[in-house]
This record gives C-alpha cells, structure tokens and sequence, in this order.
C-alpha cells in the first residue's frame, strides 16, 4: 500500500511540473520503460497515447483522473476513474496493487 501512494505521489507530483504537459505520466515498478519513451529527469516514467490505449486493450492499466471533478465530467479517459488530487492519499486502496497505475491531469 505504501508503495502505492509513494508511486502516486511522484506521478502526481508531475502533473505540476513542467514536463507533465507533454506525455501522460505512469508508474509500475515491474514495467520497464520502452527505450522509445523518454525516462525523465524526475523519474516518473510516461507513455505515448498509443502505448496508454495498448495497455488499455490488455487490461493492464488503470487510468486514474486527477483533475476536479467539473474537468472530468467536461470529458475524460473512458473508462478513468476520478481520484481529484486532493484524494489519493485517502482512496489509494482503490487501486489495484497487479497493474499499472497512469494518473494524467491535463
């Protein structure tokens, strides 16, 4: 469970820096970073939306919507479940601990 919430800690810790505009970001201690995505500075690893919709399809990913709760009903990842920021410490438990974790805020 700790290793959860330091996990989305660090994604979402992304969502405010200045890189986090560009991919969505991911974390899974067991996935390697394909060489075709970039590793960051921060060590938060992203994936393309090619990659995010692959994992999708697989079921390998739970997509997790930082943002409030008006951007996620203005349009949304189908199938993101809303976690607003302020929130993941309290709901961590919600994830699942067998797949990757993707948050994405903007």
């Amino acid at each position: 469970m700790k290793t959860i919430i330091v996990l989305l800690a660090a994604a979402l810790a992304a969502c405010n820096s200045a890189h986090s505009n560009a991919n969505i970001q991911a974390n899974h201690p067991s996935t390697p970073a394909p060489s075709a995505v970039a590793q960051h500075s921060d060590g938060i690893r992203r994936v393309t939306t090619a990659e995010l919709e692959e994992l999708m399809n697989q079921g390998k990913v739970v997509v997790v919507d930082v943002r409030s709760p008006s951007s996620y009903e203005a349009g949304h990842i189908k199938g993101a479940k809303l976690i607003p920021v302020n929130q993941v410490g309290e709901r961590a438990k919600e994830l699942p601990r067998d797949k990757m974790i993707v948050t994405y805020c903007s």
